[in-house]
């Protein structure tokens, strides 16, 4: 039986600039998250470890003790900025190149929140990165209490000439969950800057986490279910995996919480992805981390193996990854 092929985003890059389009991902000095510095919360979220999310930031200038939020009113270290972008982007993308075959670039602006920031900063930012070699768009990580209808507006102008996406960490729509993980804001809230985001013909991209704490197989496909229906263009899929240097890790090594298992994993993203609508892109299907800063769970470690079980799964649906 042939299989049918899930509708990865490299299959939407490539259908719609006809070539190999790569995020490159950047990290930048002086942004952080409202629920890190004090804002809604503080700490960040339980599972969070920034460090090791954003390991490139240790070779470009690195900015320590500068923090920007919505309402700094100056920015001293803009060019300082722009030139880890810069710096960030060669690197990376003449490794694309080299290794992949890339020929045209999203610039995956990824660790912190990259709207917590004035409008200015973010302006400078993003047409700094818009101006590299072979940039035909961007891709935001940010968080739904971290936006304004007035960014909005600025990327939707931007949308009129360039590929302009929006990832949320959308990660449960149970707001016990939240509380639980200190996310710092709702589940309505994720719901309502989505939906504002796609009226102002944003594409948004969803990240959902499977195995948070005392969630059910039924909550975690709720999540699914609830973020397909407010109109992400496309998702991605992590497990919940434990860290050195979070809350997360002291709540592992107390007895209170349990990683969620492969095959459990392997069922509810298998579950989720039939219940996906078709013109949902999927960026990501599982994640880990290969160094010693993993604690739990074992499995995470090894991405390879992690894709090789899954794919052995979707076989036996007749699809394939």
């Amino acid at each position: 039986m042939k299989r049918r092929q899930i509708y990865t985003y490299g299959h939407y890059l490539k259908d719609k600039f006809g070539t190999k389009v790569y995020k490159v991902p950047i990290s930048i000095s002086g942004f952080t998250c409202p629920n890190i510095d004090g804002s809604v919360a503080v700490g960040g979220c339980t599972f969070c470890e920034n460090d090791s999310f954003s390991p490139s930031l240790d070779k470009v200038m690195p900015l320590k003790g500068f923090h920007l939020n919505l309402d700094s009113q100056e920015n001293p270290f803009l060019e300082k900025q722009i030139e880890q972008l810069r710096l960030q982007f060669a690197s990376m993308s003449a490794r694309l190149r080299r290794d992949y075959g890339a020929s045209k670039f999203l610039v995956y602006f990824q660790s912190f929140t990259n709207t917590y920031a004035p409008l200015t900063t973010l302006k400078a930012l993003y047409e700094a990165a818009l101006g590299l070699d072979d940039v035909v768009g961007l891709s935001i990580g940010t968080r739904s209490d971290s936006v304004t209808e007035e960014t909005l507006e600025y990327l939707t102008t931007l949308s009129k000439r360039h590929e302009i996406w929006i990832e949320f960490g959308i990660q449960s729509i149970y707001d016990e969950t939240l509380e639980r993980i200190n996310r710092g804001h709702s589940a309505q809230n994720v719901e309502t800057w989505i939906k504002k985001s796609k009226a102002y013909g944003l594409h948004v991209c969803g990240h959902l986490i499977f195995g948070l704490p005392n969630e059910s197989r039924e909550m975690m496909l709720n999540s699914s279910k609830a973020a397909y229906e407010w109109g992400i263009d496309s998702v991605k899929y992590h497990p919940l995996y434990v860290v050195k240097r979070t809350a997360l890790a002291n709540e592992y090594a107390r007895g209170e919480f349990t990683p969620i298992g492969e095959t459990e994993y392997i069922e509810v993203l298998v579950a989720s992805l039939k219940m996906k609508p078709e013109h949902v892109s999927v960026q990501r299907i599982t994640a880990g981390i290969c160094d010693d800063s993993l604690i739990a769970p074992l499995w995470c470690r090894n991405k390879n193996m992690q894709l090789k079980h899954i794919n052995e799964r979707l076989k036996q649906e007749g699809l394939k990854y």
